[in-house]
This record gives C-alpha cells, structure tokens and sequence, in this order.
C-alpha cells in the first residue's frame, strides 16, 4: 500500500505543468473553422481546452510539453486549412 501511494505520489510530483500557447491563424471565419480547428487539436496527444477566436484569429490551448511542442500543434492546424504561427509576446 505504501509503494502505491509513493508511486502515485511521484507521479503527480513529476507531471508536467501544462502549457499556454497563443497562435495566430489564417482563414478562420466561422463557428465551422472552430469545429475543424478543435477536431485536428483532440489527435495532438497532450492538447486541451482550446479557444478559437474567429474575431481576433487566434487559438489558445493549453498542452502538455512533455507529450507535444508547438511544432506539432501550429503543424496540426495548418494541415487542417488553418496556416498557424505562435504569437510572440506582444504582438
């Protein structure tokens, strides 16, 4: 019982903190871009909770780096008609 609550334990200490990222997309118009945005994001391991803002073409989501980069994610959404670039800070 011991070595299952250490196990645990050590689990939760050495998980990952989940990430924020903040990407600029093109050619995202309407509440269909969204769904295929959120579609393309649920195949990249390690991604949740994504925010499509059509007004401000832009997607939020929160990743786990240890599963996925922002390589993989900006790769996911462009190959789903979305050509996507990490915001850089400020801009």
């Amino acid at each position: 019982m011991v070595g299952l609550l250490l196990a645990v334990w050590f689990g939760i200490a050495s998980a990952a903190t989940p990430e924020q990222a903040v990407l600029r997309v093109e050619n995202v118009t309407c509440p269909a871009c969204s769904i295929t945005i959120e579609k393309a994001l649920a195949k990249v391991p390690g991604t949740s909770k994504p925010h499509i803002d059509t007004r401000t073409a832009t997607v939020t989501v929160t990743f786990d780096s240890d599963l996925t980069s922002l390589t993989a994610i900006a790769k996911a959404i462009t190959d789903a008609g979305f050509p996507a670039k990490v915001k850089a800070n400020g801009g």
